[in-house]
């Protein structure tokens, strides 16, 4: 078996650990290998890559001489990753993380990776390589060794790996593991007092903080937060595919506006506050900064849109299923969903009081001209939801999210500005009109993707938590049932079935599974859902991350990883199909 092959086995998704702080993010496999981590945020270009190149992207590997995979774990209710190793002459383990926790008042997350390695019993050997590559270039850095470092040379800001391990030993050499060795990877300043205490209070610190922070959130969720602006990345890696050899591989570091009101309310049903208020405030930087509120879908995490899409031929991609993208043309696109998931988001500021500070004329006159556009552009063709890349039509999703714009903000306008509450309610109920006007079908019983069109759309299972129709209105019933049956595969849901311009997908999107959960509780079908449900959570990874994709067949994860809206619609499905207090204690 050729190493290369070893190599590429060895990343199942599935089988990979996250850890990170809101600064950065490493992807660490079973082998102890980092193989992805982009410094000094998560849409920089790599210092590991090995995900997408598995012979010369670059990785830092811990592990037993033989390459012996080890075995994964979070510490309880952290976001510190344990990965155990038997090496025959005894076993050890590789803690790893981002330290984040509060100093002088401030969230502290600097651009680290801390690996401590430690042995658990015998005379464990270990076998340690740091080979980083300057970003896309995948060009080899000089090195510069100093006593008890190795600065790596031609970054924006310097790269240093500081350890108490011989640097002689880094290059594979085996050694025997006869006490606890520390590891500090660091973008920019380099690390200046005594490593094992300093690690030692990082690592206590850091397990303090996420103790205390997820006792009311979803760990996955959070690190997809980038702690400078407010601003959550759709996902943390770029261009795994969504399916073997089907060319859709994009890039995913960026922060999608039509995940915004989902991701706010997850937050709000987890009780989380902060991620909420720093996100509102990004969303209202984004849309008080575009003229004419000509929203792009996607902003780089610091807000900027200079998303050019290349694709990098010299990068083989995961499995060999390339191309390799960095940048997204999908920020080119019109999608006018985009607009009524603005609105929603930003109502909170008018329905939580705990957004009084926001809740300024200014802000609900930004929300007025949102509304608005929304409203001129309920029936007009884009690319919808799912960014198509065919011919763009009026999208039965984009119209909804209009509608729910004028409907939200009808009930803000008559507290804020009463008289034009009546122009909100008739702009509303005209969209809702010629929605069940051009697209509900009636031989298919259901809403459909287009309007005039056939095709069913998994998006447009939103009309039940949306209140577009009634929870007893047969069409909405009809509508629930017949994307179940028609976009079924294997128990799990396809967006869609159409041609999007790659083909018809062959996989499930995870996204529309718990969309299903969520509809069927609408609809009193709460014993479905609840199938539904355990069936999708006994298919996640053993460390309970979600891809964007899943092969039911093959029951492998497919897509960028993890994927926040993945993990977005796994906290509204579970709080939809979780049983009352009353029912189990």
């Amino acid at each position: 078996m050729s190493n290369y092959y070893m190599l590429v086995c060895r990343m199942l998704l599935e089988e990979l650990g996250l850890v990170g702080n809101c600064q950065i993010a490493s992807l660490i496999s079973g082998h102890g290998s980092v193989v992805w981590a982009c410094m000094p945020r998560f849409d920089s270009e790599p210092v590991f890559a090995s995900l997408l190149d598995a012979e010369d992207g670059g990785e830092f590997s811990i592990a037993p001489p033989n390459g012996a995979r080890g075995s994964q774990r979070y510490l309880a209710n952290t976001n510190i990753l344990e990965t155990r190793f038997d090496s025959g002459e005894g076993s050890f383990r590789v803690l790893d993380f981002a330290p984040r926790f509060s100093l002088y008042d401030r969230t502290f997350r600097p651009a680290q990776l801390i690996r401590i390695i430690e042995p658990i019993d015998g005379h464990p050997t270990v076998a340690i390589e740091c080979k980083p590559r300057l970003g896309w270039s995948k060009k080899v850095p000089k090195t510069q060794l100093g006593s008890n470092h190795i600065r790596y040379l031609g970054f924006d800001a310097e790269l240093r790996l500081t350890t108490d391990v011989p640097l002689s030993y880094l290059d594979k050499h085996p050694f025997v593991l006869n006490g606890r060795k520390y590891m500090v990877l660091s973008w920019g300043a380099p690390v200046e007092e005594p490593l094992a205490p300093m690690c030692d209070r990082f690592l206590s610190e850091t397990q303090h903080y996420w103790e205390r922070w997820v006792k009311q959130c979803n760990v996955p969720l959070k690190l997809h937060c980038f702690e400078d602006t407010g601003a959550i990345a759709a996902a943390l890696t770029t261009s795994l595919p969504e399916s073997p050899r089907s060319g859709r591989t994009w890039d995913y570091r960026y922060c999608w506006l039509r995940d915004a009101f989902y991701a706010l309310n997850a937050f709000r049903l987890l009780g989380h506050f902060d991620e909420r208020e720093k996100f509102i405030e990004f969303l209202l930087n984004i849309a008080a900064s575009a003229p004419n509120l000509d929203l792009a879908p996607l902003y780089r995490i610091d807000g900027t849109s200079d998303l050019h899409e290349r694709t990098l031929s010299d990068w083989p991609g995961y499995e060999d299923n390339g191309p390799v993208r960095v940048g997204n043309a999908a920020a080119l696109h019109k999608q006018h969903d985009v607009y009524g998931e603005m609105v929603l988001a930003l109502s909170r500021v008018f329905f939580d009081d705990r957004f009084e500070r926001e809740r300024t004329p200014a802000v609900w006159s930004l929300l007025l001209r949102l509304t608005r556009k929304a409203i001129s552009l309920a029936g007009k063709p884009d690319a919808g939801i799912w960014e198509y890349r065919t011919e763009w039509v009026p999208q039965a999703f984009s119209s909804l999210m209009c509608w729910a714009a004028a409907d939200r903000a009808s009930r803000i306008a008559a507290i804020e500005q009463p008289e034009v509450r009546e122009e909100l309610e008739n702009a509303a109920r005209h969209i809702k009109q010629e929605i069940l006007s051009r697209a509900w079908n009636a031989e298919r019983g259901s809403l459909v993707g287009s309007y005039d069109g056939r095709d069913l759309d998994a998006a447009l299972l939103q009309a039940a938590p949306l209140r577009f129709l009634d929870a007893d209105d047969p069409r909405l019933h009809s509508t629930v049932n017949a994307i179940q049956r028609d976009l079924d595969r294997n128990g799990w849901l396809l967006r869609y079935r159409a041609d999007d311009g790659f083909g018809t997908p062959d996989v499930a999107f995870v996204l529309c599974t718990f969309w299903l959960v969520e509809a069927l509780c609408v609809i009193g079908q709460i014993d479905e859902a609840r199938k539904v449900m355990a069936r999708v959570c006994g298919s996640l990874s053993s460390l309970n991350l979600i891809s964007e994709d899943f092969d039911p067949n093959a029951r492998r994860m497919w897509g960028n990883f993890p994927q926040a809206y993945s993990h977005v619609g796994l906290i509204h499905a579970a709080f939809a199909a979780s049983p009352p207090w009353s029912e189990i204690l």
